[in-house]
């Protein structure tokens, strides 16, 4: 009886700077497999489908259970997330290819620096004065603490820059996930002293202006987070701040 093989179709850069390539490799099936089991395969033995000696496939991961973000690729067309991508559950051949928002490092293995850049620019933190211990911080009641939750699963895993038409390399659209991350903090009962700044970051190029509302975010976000929703309540709240900075500055 024949042995039951994964056939993968995986786009490859050997460098940042060098031409996308793409190489097949057919790997044993094993029962409950995801897609970073098969990568790992693929790493121990790496021998393509012509059963050539080639180079392990780089790609990231961390967690292997959605909550790191390191592991996001295209997997057949769609960006998710390699941990969660059941192989009985792909259609094959299974094509792997990094996510095109980002610049490509090697292989899967991409660099998620314009994220983190988007974070700082709108101070996606609780400042707190100095290193001492400030006691507890204020209660959030029980519903706006349900609600903020949802907002925190947020893993900065980059699906929602891949799925939206307007992050490219001709935008500077700090992307869904930055936005909702001002909704997150603003709303904290100590976040809100420096809710004016965040507003101002979100009103300036490339902030919430350039979303289109397409709404491809909230489908494409792996945790479900209602990005649309507060992409909605922070267009909102950058409308009354610019009106207050209008008639009251």
């Amino acid at each position: 009886m024949a042995e039951k093989l994964i056939h993968l179709i995986i786009t490859r850069q050997d460098s940042p700077d060098s031409t996308p390539y793409k190489e097949e490799f057919k790997i044993p099936y094993r029962p409950g497999m995801n897609v970073i089991g098969a990568l790992m395969e693929i790493q121990r033995n790496p021998l393509n489908a012509q059963g050539q000696k080639t180079s392990p496939v780089n790609w990231e991961s961390n967690c292997l259970e959605e909550v790191c973000g390191a592991c996001s690729m295209v997997i057949n067309g769609r960006p998710r997330q390699a941990c969660s991508a059941l192989i009985d559950k792909l259609e094959q051949p299974i094509r792997l290819e990094p996510m095109s928002t980002f610049p490509v490092q090697r292989d899967l293995s991409i660099d998620r620096s314009r994220m983190f850049d988007a974070l700082k620019r709108v101070k996606a933190w609780i400042p707190i004065d100095g290193t001492h211990d400030l006691g507890p911080g204020p209660r959030m009641p029980e519903v706006e603490r349900q609600w903020a939750y949802e907002l925190s699963k947020c893993m900065t895993c980059g699906v929602c820059l891949e799925a939206c038409p307007n992050v490219n390399a001709k935008s500077e659209f700090i992307g869904p996930f930055a936005i909702s991350q001002v909704r997150l903090f603003n709303q904290h009962p100590t976040g809100m002293m420096n809710k004016h700044e965040r507003l101002e970051a979100l009103m300036e190029d490339g902030g919430i202006g350039d979303c289109g509302n397409s709404q491809n975010c909230v489908q494409a976000c792996p945790k479900g987070i209602p990005l649309t929703t507060s992409i909605a309540h922070m267009n909102k709240e950058t409308t009354k701040h610019a009106v207050k900075k209008f008639f009251f500055s």
